[in-house]
């Protein structure tokens, strides 16, 4: 039988439950604090925020909402008057250490009630400072999950995030990417079942992931100077959120928690006016890197 959108939201839930406590686990101080919300037109959530050693402001959310599809958003998708069904789990942590990088998941459903149904999500990484190791680490292990459900996903869901994680404002990309993927549906020969089992796959990857980088770098020492890059690479992660995020606009448009929509929110940002690195720099290499097209798999 094909999953149905309550086996869907409870796993969901389970995913959240699972990386929380792993996420304690690692942080070793802090503890997720939760609360649970009811959305007026149908449905809620659980959205958890944890402050603790190594995590200066994460969030790990759930969400499952229904009701009456927005006009605006049901012509954006090419859909009529439907009412519309939503459910996943959206993750943003934002590190101590500028030598972690910040790190954002998402995995979701959505179905409406015409019988139109898809899954969605990704995972991309967003370093203050590059690290060629870890960046390679981090995409072939997507590559590794990728592979094990459709040898094109890689390849083709990293050029997705490579243009949705795009600050086109800026002329860089957010960070060095990821996978992204939307609107996976029953074509091309694949069943609701396979799609779940893909998204479960890259569910299940973050922990592992995030984890290993984490141990790696957050005993790294840093001062002022890297302090403030961290904060003005901050700046350019909420820019790109709230301009060009389609995730926060749809939570904004159907009538979403703010408190949760805007958990991917930094606790300090700065911007400083026409910021230019030096020439040689470690932050004007990490500039030169956030662009599209680069092969973090096979790189020297």
């Amino acid at each position: 039988m094909a999953p149905d959108r309550n086996e869907i939201s409870t796993y969901f839930q389970q995913l959240q439950d699972q990386i929380c406590a792993a996420l304690e686990a690692a942080d070793g101080q802090g503890t997720f604090r939760e609360d649970r919300w009811e959305r007026p037109e149908g449905g809620g959530g659980r959205s958890r925020v944890i402050t603790g050693a190594q995590i200066e402001k994460g969030g790990v959310n759930y969400s499952a909402v229904h009701g009456p599809m927005p006009v605006a958003i049901a012509s954006s998708l090419g859909l009529g008057a439907v009412d519309f069904y939503a459910t996943g789990v959206s993750i943003v942590l934002h590190p101590r250490n500028p030598w972690v990088p910040i790190i954002h998941m998402n995995v979701r459903y959505f179905e409406t009630s015409d019988g139109t149904w898809w899954f969605g999500g990704g995972i991309d990484l967003t370093p203050h400072y590059i690290l060629h190791e870890d960046a390679q680490f981090f995409h072939r292990s997507l590559k590794n999950v990728c592979d094990q459900h459709g040898l094109d996903y890689y390849a083709k869901f990293k050029e997705w995030a490579d243009n949705y994680f795009y600050i086109q404002h800026r002329k860089e990309t957010r960070g060095i990417g990821g996978i992204f993927f939307d609107r996976l549906d029953g074509k091309d020969g694949f069943s609701k079942e396979d799609r779940f089992d893909f998204v479960q796959a890259v569910g299940e990857s973050f922990v592992p992931i995030y984890t290993t980088i984490l141990a790696r770098r957050k005993d790294y020492p840093f001062n002022e100077q890297e302090r403030d890059w961290q904060l003005l690479r901050r700046g350019r992660y909420v820019e790109f959120n709230l301009v060009w995020d389609r995730g926060t606009k749809f939570g904004l448009q159907t009538n979403g928690r703010i408190e949760s929509i805007l958990m991917s929110m930094p606790p300090l940002a700065q911007w400083e006016y026409a910021h230019l690195p030096e020439e040689g720099s470690k932050e004007k290499r990490t500039l030169d890197l956030l662009r599209k097209g680069v092969d973090w798999v096979d790189m020297m």
